[in-house]
């Protein structure tokens, strides 16, 4: 099945497919480790409508919720 990482919710995982952003923004999320095929789990999820906690390798981010729409994911079984 397939999401967007905005609608994950903690302790969920996937895997990106795509991610439909400009491209400064694309640029912005491939340097911190958002890029396809990449692996990523939400930790936590800030109340109202605030950021999620998310996991990249080994690596924790901070990513608004507007950006993490634009990120599709293949759940993980």
């Amino acid at each position: 099945m397939n999401t967007s990482l905005d609608h994950l919710h903690p302790n969920q995982s996937g895997t990106i497919i795509a991610i439909e952003a400009g491209a400064e923004l694309t640029r912005r999320m491939s340097a911190l480790g958002l890029r396809l095929g990449r692996r990523v789990e939400v930790l936590r999820i800030a109340p109202w409508q605030g950021p999620l906690q998310i996991r990249v390798g080994h690596t924790e981010l901070m990513i608004r919720r507007t950006d993490a729409a634009k990120i599709n994911i293949q759940l993980s079984a």
